[in-house]
């Protein structure tokens, strides 16, 4: 089983984070943000990667430090569990309808964190989560990830459903992404032997 485990703790957060590569996207999430917990929800059930998220955060000060660092923490959780990365799909894509909304999100699992992301939010908040946190959310795992990591809002113009196809994008993409091909023998998809660096 591919799995990864972080628990991280700062004055900010207290977080541990669990993820299975190879699981049927179950999840026991609680983020003490509603809607973050939603998002993470779709990540898990809609890219089969099972995650178990709980996080103790400062939201007395604001939603910063939770976002920021539960996203660092499922980025390397999905590192431990990738390992050296043989064997896997490395690239996926996805378009991701929801009703009005249409968006693209392209992942390759290179070990070279970048993330674009071309969305736009017409509204502050998300029941109670800042909407300029998604960007963040985002750069954040592709961070620690090492993942290069493409989004573009195609079109749409209801804020949830933005996001949410986004969240879902980024679901198909890694689901894509992080299977493994029997085809590849296990070898790591790279002429340079190594994803990274």
């Amino acid at each position: 089983m591919r799995t990864g485990k972080i628990e991280r703790n700062t004055k900010e957060t207290k977080i541990l984070v669990e993820v299975n590569l190879d699981g049927t996207g179950t999840y026991d999430i609680s983020t003490g943000i509603g809607f973050l917990d939603h998002m993470v929800e779709q990540f898990s059930r809609h890219s089969l990667i099972d995650v178990t998220m709980t996080v103790d955060g400062d939201l007395h000060i604001d939603q910063h430090h939770t976002t920021e660092d539960s996203a660092l923490a499922l980025g390397q959780a999905l590192a431990e569990a990738l390992g050296d990365k043989g064997g896997i799909g490395r690239y996926g894509e996805a378009h991701s309808p929801m009703d009005e909304t249409l968006s693209r999100v392209v992942v390759d699992i290179s070990g070279r964190p970048w993330c674009v992301f071309k969305a736009r939010f017409t509204q502050e908040k998300l029941g109670e989560w800042d909407t300029e946190l998604i960007e963040h959310w985002f750069q954040s795992v592709a961070q620690t990830a090492g993942l290069t990591l493409h989004i573009q809002q195609l079109y749409g113009s209801n804020n949830h459903h933005i996001c949410e196809s986004i969240y879902k994008g980024f679901a198909r993409a890694m689901r894509q992404a992080v299977e493994l091909d029997a085809r590849k023998g296990g070898a790591v998809p790279s002429t340079k032997g190594q994803l990274g660096g």
